[in-house]
């Protein structure tokens, strides 16, 4: 859908993140609504080769009026959408959702780093008072800080220090059924969820979202076509997709990054290494399925129904 920037300002003090509001372009159009933790897919340019970054809705998920979302100043695509002015008109997805409170869960554990905060925002005034946050930023980088400690319980850190030693209390004292969410760079996200299962926590109250995958070797893999019986090998250096565009493969694609879904593809056999950002993590459990612009074979082979 086709919508317009109505208001752009910066939200640290440093001015790398700026909050974008994009409305219909008809006044008083209401746009399809979403869960709290939703983001939607941008396409961040005018030329047929502009990328499709995700980001996260940060306004009300009911009956909205304009989609909000923060942009930190990283990439050429972030860049461009924090170029726009008022009246720009920008294409963007539906609302997607990964990363999704849990409605019967007694209480939830929020954790962000950086620009990581976003998809906490929205969780965390949703929640209210059944949510504890612990976030922590660089200085001059604290995006929406104020916002996250008035909606709930609140630990704002600068510091490592500060935030490994106020999460390490955090996991601790619980109740039992709470769930913990954690957005932020590869490394938090990692370090917070082996502290939590060292503490003991289930890997089905363990819940993710990274703005960057971690980038894993690959390796080498035969993938086969059940339809049609071919079988292409894969090279360490090359995507699913390229090797399906060169055997002249047709399979719809979109960005090309693993976040809108356009080329998601079902998987019949092997184990699937998933790098995408748009699967939850029961479906990269079940590996039913998988994003060929991104993700590989966690194996030798690879059997998907085309």
């Amino acid at each position: 859908m086709t919508l317009r920037v109505v208001h752009s300002t910066a939200v640290t003090p440093d001015g790398a993140v700026r909050r974008i509001d994009l409305a219909p372009l008809r006044s008083g159009d209401a746009l399809p609504s979403f869960v709290p933790g939703s983001h939607v897919v941008v396409r961040c340019g005018d030329d047929a080769s502009a990328p499709y970054n995700a980001y996260s809705l940060i306004g009300s998920p009911h009956v909205p009026s304009l989609y909000s979302c923060a942009v930190l100043a990283v990439g050429a695509g972030s860049r461009w959408l924090q170029s726009r002015r008022l009246g720009d008109l920008v294409e963007v997805d539906t609302p997607r959702s990964t990363f999704a409170p849990v409605l019967r869960a007694r209480r939830h554990l929020l954790v962000a780093g950086g620009i990581g905060i976003t998809p906490i925002l929205s969780l965390a005034r949703w929640l209210g008072s059944t949510a504890e946050v612990h976030y922590v930023h660089r200085p001059e980088r604290g995006a929406f800080a104020e916002d996250v400690a008035t909606s709930c319980d609140a630990r704002i850190s600068t510091t490592r220090e500060d935030f490994t030693s106020g999460l390490a209390d955090a996991l601790t004292r619980q109740p039992l059924g709470t769930h913990l969410f954690v957005c932020g760079p590869p490394s938090l996200v990692e370090a917070t969820l082996t502290a939590a299962r060292a503490v003991g926590w289930p890997e089905s109250r363990l819940h993710t979202e990274a703005f960057i995958r971690p980038d894993t070797p690959r390796r080498s893999f035969v993938l086969e076509l059940a339809r049609s019986g071919r079988t292409l090998p894969v090279s360490a250096d090359e995507s699913v997709l390229d090797v399906l565009d060169t055997a002249a493969v047709s399979v719809d694609r979109q960005c090309r990054h693993g976040v809108c879904g356009r080329c998601r593809t079902p998987v019949l056999a092997g184990a699937v290494d998933h790098r995408d950002l748009f699967l939850s993590d029961d479906e990269r459990t079940r590996s039913d399925s998988m994003m060929v612009c991104v993700s590989r074979a966690a194996g030798d082979r690879l059997v998907v129904d085309l």
